[in-house]
């Protein structure tokens, strides 16, 4: 029995799709304004795998996951660089394909664009006004969260506590300082699009509700991304679609963790990420062999953890496959071997069979991937120590087979043995290398979480935000605590 921990709930369930058979499974994608980085393809390759995975258990699954090609964030790159927003879009779309095919990330069954989606957006956010759950204001149109109940059901948050915590965009218009933008005014030079209330674009949140639900329904299976998505956007998608349509939107909510370096959270204004094509660029290896030691430290950490890079983490993954594809080339070579051999087929048999129960055991609960990386590790060592006595050739083809099989599920073990490169080489040192920035000392942190925490209390959201963003970019992180405290942390 599949068990996947729904974040709705915070608890592991039993999996079982509204259609036997069958998978509807949407994840958010990238906002395609610049490269991708590990956080990046860490979501990517975790939903590959639970995608495999589900495949491999016989469902047909419908995968969908988006690209956001219209937001604040595009517009700013293309006015930064003097260049139209839609080429800026074209270049990232392209990059972010390129990346995930070095990643050996398979391509989903749909890719929608919130651009190619605009009759349905609107659809849906004049379908909330006359609901009476949005309302629109010179041109922009707000949801109104007092008027969905449920309010806070994912994040398991009281409004109190997310207002206090919140990046709140300070808008005097407003009727709550959390209702959200549904449609966007148009401003000189920006891109935008006819509608009942003007000339404008959409808000992030409902790009995500329109598509998922023009490609998999108003209720489907799935629905995932990254933890950081959980509140405000997974939380705004539930509010609007299921106020729109009255029904439950997603049955299960998975979220992946994030990446950390050298135990502090990867951020671009940490100055400490790195871009996909910077691994592939600095690792030394072929991108076949880049690739698999990537998805390799990924799939090593349970998704629901952080999981940190260190100087040497990709090393060590790469040692860890070396092990497998020694094993597979020894296999190899053993397929010449006469029929006649020491230990009998019906041993190496017992030895898959434990192998194939003790990978589906650990993938069943809740796609736990370092449990199933580990199992093969330790069916690695059986099957080593029967080569030393002598297998028959067909026993040597059957071992490999089930290993590659079940290797395939996680995109891992795939290279031809022979042309494996077992060397080790001074790779990535210079990219993971990070070094805090902070020079502020305690006393002052001190000092400015203290003003911040005066803001908060006077509901000056926007001084909040800019004390939290200066201390970040000098490589101190805030952490606003559901008893109204807040934790610091360099």
């Amino acid at each position: 029995m599949l068990l996947i921990h729904n974040t709705m709930t915070g608890k592991k369930e039993a999996f079982e799709p509204l259609v036997p058979g069958k998978v509807g499974m949407y994840v958010c994608g990238v906002t395609v304004y610049d490269e991708c980085h590990l956080g990046h393809a860490r979501s990517a390759i975790v939903f590959d795998a639970i995608r495999r995975y589900l495949q491999y258990r016989g469902f047909a699954v419908n995968y969908v996951r988006n690209f956001t090609d219209v937001d604040d964030k595009i517009i700013a790159r293309a006015n930064q660089e003097a260049e139209d927003w839609a080429a800026i879009v074209a270049r990232y779309i392209a990059a972010f394909s390129r990346d995930m095919e070095r990643l050996s990330v398979t391509v989903p069954n749909q890719e929608p664009r919130a651009t190619e989606h605009m009759p349905e957006i609107i659809s849906m956010v004049s379908g909330l006004i006359d609901k009476g759950v949005a309302y629109e204001m010179e041109g922009d149109v707000y949801y109104s969260i007092e008027g969905f109940a449920d309010y806070g059901c994912l994040s398991h948050r009281k409004l109190d506590d997310m207002l206090a915590g919140a990046r709140v965009e300070v808008d005097e218009r407003k009727e709550h300082p959390m209702d959200f933008a549904l449609w966007k005014a148009s401003k000189s030079g920006e891109p935008a699009w006819e509608s009942p209330w003007g000339k404008g674009r959409p808000g992030w949140h409902i790009e995500c509700s329109a598509m998922s639900v023009k490609h998999l329904g108003e209720t489907f299976d799935i629905h995932g991304g990254g933890e950081d998505l959980i509140f405000p956007h997974h939380e705004n998608e539930i509010a609007q679609s299921q106020a729109f349509t009255g029904k439950p939107f997603a049955r299960y909510w998975i979220h992946n963790g994030f990446v950390t370096i050298h135990a502090e959270k990867m951020s671009k204004s940490l100055g400490n990420t790195f871009t996909i094509r910077a691994l592939f660029d600095a690792s030394g290896y072929t991108e076949t062999v880049t690739a698999e030691i990537i998805r390799y430290f990924v799939l090593s950490a349970h998704y629901r953890s952080p999981i940190d890079v260190q100087d040497d983490s990709f090393q060590e993954s790469k040692r860890a496959l070396n092990n497998v594809y020694d094993l597979l080339l020894r296999l190899e070579e053993a397929k010449a071997t006469p029929e006649s051999a020491n230990v009998s087929d019906a041993d190496i048999d017992a030895i898959l069979t434990k192998l194939q129960q003790g990978f589906e055991i650990a993938m069943d609960d809740d796609f736990n991937t370092p449990e199933a990386i580990g199992e093969i590790q330790r069916v690695r060592a059986e099957i080593n120590a029967c080569l030393a006595k002598g297998i028959s050739g067909a026993t040597a083809v059957k071992a490999q087979d089930k290993l590659r099989n079940i290797g395939q599920v996680l995109g891992l073990f795939q290279a031809q043995a022979k042309n494996w490169e077992f060397g080790e080489k001074a790779a990535w040192t210079s990219e993971l290398t990070y070094q805090p920035s902070s020079k502020l000392s305690e006393a002052d942190i001190e000092a400015m979480v203290g003003e911040r925490k005066k803001a908060r209390t006077n509901k000056d959201w926007k001084r909040s935000d800019e004390i939290r963003d200066n201390l970040a970019q000098q490589g101190v992180i805030l952490e606003d605590r559901p008893d109204g405290t807040t934790r610091w942390k360099k």
